[in-house]
């Protein structure tokens, strides 16, 4: 009875062997990520600020139902022209999820470095930043070879966070067959543009192949931002990567 009792064991487990055998295997795969920009900043003295920023984002999937994500985060900009912003990650639209902090960004152009930190390996990363202080539009027309091309008109006036906006909409199409595309690819970008802070106070992407991305700041201050803004968080190791601390330390 005991050796039929150990046959029977030792089948099962030679088939369960079997069959694991014969489950499927694979290699390692990245994945796809997909970076969505919050509102770009100049780096200008003499325009403090600093505000909410929230985004909210609109996928379409094929059966035709949708997936909408949001963030918040902060930004600033002193006198000195620094800026400081953050980058959060994406929680679902309608839910009371807090948008988690992974990433803080620092520019000063002044010291011309560029300060990133992470926060979940409380490590800050230092590197050459060289500041923008201007924008150059692409003008309106073909362009990439007539593969491309862009439209521009004007969407008016209005008023947000108590300042004066102008709205610009940039429509691109990009021709059949550039991108493997069967059809012409058409996107557009709203702009509500403050001349008095040279920023962005809302914009919103469309795109086929991204959804719908809509950008706006709001609790909007004039006032001199927190200096502790600008400086490294307390508890956080420092690389410094740039060509001049190499050079300090003699590598």
């Amino acid at each position: 009875m005991k050796s039929c009792a150990v046959i029977a064991l030792v089948g099962m487990a030679l088939l369960g062997g079997i069959v694991a055998a014969q489950e499927p295997s694979r290699g390692p795969d990245g994945g796809t990520s997909t970076h969505v920009s919050g509102v770009e900043v100049l780096a200008i003295p003499d325009k403090p600020f600093s505000a909410a920023t929230s985004t909210e984002w609109t996928r379409t999937l094929e059966d035709g139902s949708t997936v909408v994500t949001r963030l918040e985060a902060r930004l600033a900009r002193d006198s000195r022209g620094r800026v400081y912003r953050e980058n959060h990650a994406f929680v679902p639209a309608g839910s009371d999820q807090k948008s988690p902090l992974y990433e803080i960004h620092i520019y000063d152009p002044g010291a011309r470095a560029q300060i990133r930190c992470k926060t979940h390996a409380l490590e800050c990363v230092v590197t050459e930043y060289a500041p923008v202080t201007f924008l150059e539009t692409r003008p309106a027309g073909a362009y990439a070879k007539g593969t491309r091309s862009l439209a521009r008109e004007n969407l008016g006036t209005d008023v947000m966070e108590g300042l004066n906006v102008i709205g610009t909409r940039e429509t691109i199409t990009v021709n059949a067959g550039v991108m493997g595309n069967a059809q012409p690819i058409i996107s557009t970008r709203d702009f509500w543009y403050s001349e008095e802070l040279q920023t962005n106070l809302a914009v919103t992407r469309h795109d086929p192949r991204e959804g719908t991305q809509v950008i706006r700041l709001s609790n909007l201050s004039q006032a001199e931002p927190d200096a502790h803004l600008f400086e490294i968080p307390i508890g956080y190791s420092v690389r410094d990567l740039r060509a001049s601390a190499r050079h300090r330390q003699g590598l």
